[in-house]
Formats: structure tokens, C-alpha cells, sequence
């Protein structure tokens, strides 16, 4: 398992960083906590049901719908739940937090004028709510959502259309993102530099299914900020 400072990028040959947003800029716990712990509790209330059996059956209804759009299309599951998705958020938005050392590797990009592009399946709705609650947003030259290309990161569709939209050179362009499916999908089309966020819910330990060889991983972001 490679850690440590990301020495082996050769920043002088990065023009254009896409990161991700949930789980690699921010912490993943906002959003664990909330599909987990809050939605499964609304659901039991409206339903009259226990929170052990609501969870139990939403995991399953998530789990249907995981790697397409509707997985984080939050008026999708606003229907499908008969709850107001995009309310219950904005009653939690205290819980979104930035990952440590985010900002100062944002300003450090920004300093060596590298393009900095927001590349995530989440829902421009929340999108909308957590930069709201961050500092991160003017630091970015675009955000694209899986909603504006209509694929997920997991396609081959949604990186052909990000590269038409952002014009960047895959041979100097780094992706950072918490997601080992993404990762492998981005190496497939051809961008050269990768590494994958580990810890993407600061209160977890990292998950079994992350330990791997074959991309370079970083716990904190304090190990980028070396060029």
C-alpha cells in the first residue's frame, strides 16, 4: 500500500486537477450520517415502523439504485420516499465539514495557477447546500455534476463528455477522488495521474475493500501540499 507525500506526482507536469467532492474534499460522515441514521428515522416515523426494519429496507433500495444517477438524485429519492430530501439536509448542514488541510492544497493549486475542476455524481442540489456551507467553492474553475453530463463517474460516457466540457489533457491531468470503481474507470480512459483519498468518513477506519496496490493513496491532504 503506497502512503505518504505524493513525491511520485510530478507536479510541474500537472496542468489540471479534478477532484471529487464527498468523501475526498469533504468528510463522508455528513452523508453516512444522513442516508444511515436521519433519512431510515423519518421513514420509520412516516411509516409507522420500527428504525431497524425502515434501514434495513432502505440499504436495500439504495443499494438498487448504486452507480446510476438515481443513487444521488435527491428529488428522485424525495419521490420515491415521500419525504423532503433536500429539506432534511439543510436541517443537518452543521455536520458538513472539510476535510483537514483541504483549503491549504486548494490555495496551493491556485498559487501554480493549476485548473481546478469539481468532478461528483451528487445532485446539484446538494452540491448547491455544501458549498454553501464551505469556503471551497471560488476555488474552483468549473463544477460538473454526473446530472449535467447525464452519466456517473463510473462510465466511460461521463469522462469523454468531462473532457470535451473542461479541455484537459489526460497525459497531465490528475483525478483525486475516494472511490477505487471511479479511479479504475478514469485510468481506463486515460488520465495519467491518480490517487485515491482514504478515510473519506474521518470516523471510520478505512474500509478492507481500500487496501490495494494500484493506486497511490493519501489520508490527509496535508501530504499534498508538497510540490
Amino acid at each position: 500500500m503506497n502512503k505518504g507525500p505524493i513525491n511520485i506526482v510530478d507536479w510541474h507536469r500537472v496542468n489540471h486537477v479534478l477532484l471529487d467532492m464527498d468523501g475526498t474534499l469533504l468528510d463522508r460522515y455528513f452523508d453516512d450520517y444522513f442516508w444511515e441514521h436521519l433519512v431510515p428515522e423519518k421513514y420509520a416515523e412516516k411509516n409507522n415502523i420500527t428504525f431497524g426494519k425502515a434501514k434495513e429496507e432502505l440499504l436495500k433500495r439504495y443499494k438498487a439504485h448504486e452507480g446510476t444517477l438515481n443513487w444521488t438524485d435527491l428529488d428522485f429519492w424525495s419521490g420515491e420516499l415521500d419525504l423532503d430530501i433536500p429539506a432534511l439536509k439543510e436541517q443537518i448542514k452543521h455536520l458538513i465539514e472539510v476535510h483537514p488541510y483541504v483549503e491549504e492544497f486548494l490555495s496551493m493549486l491556485r498559487r501554480y495557477r493549476k485548473k481546478v475542476s469539481l468532478v461528483t455524481n451528487a445532485h446539484y442540489k446538494s452540491i448547491d447546500i455544501k458549498l454553501k456551507k464551505t469556503a471551497i467553492g471560488g476555488y474552483f474553475n468549473h463544477v460538473i455534476s454526473s446530472f449535467d453530463v447525464g452519466f456517473p463517474k463510473e462510465t466511460q460516457e461521463f469522462w469523454k463528455e468531462a473532457e470535451r466540457i473542461l479541455e484537459f489533457n489526460r497525459e497531465s491531468t490528475l483525478l483525486i477522488d475516494d472511490t477505487l470503481v471511479v479511479l479504475k474507470t478514469a485510468k481506463v480512459y486515460g488520465i495519467k495521474y491518480l490517487i485515491l483519498k482514504i478515510r473519506p468518513n474521518s470516523r471510520l477506519k478505512p474500509d478492507s475493500v481500500q487496501l490495494q496496490e494500484e493506486f497511490t493513496e493519501v489520508a490527509d491532504f496535508k501530504d499534498l501540499t508538497q510540490m
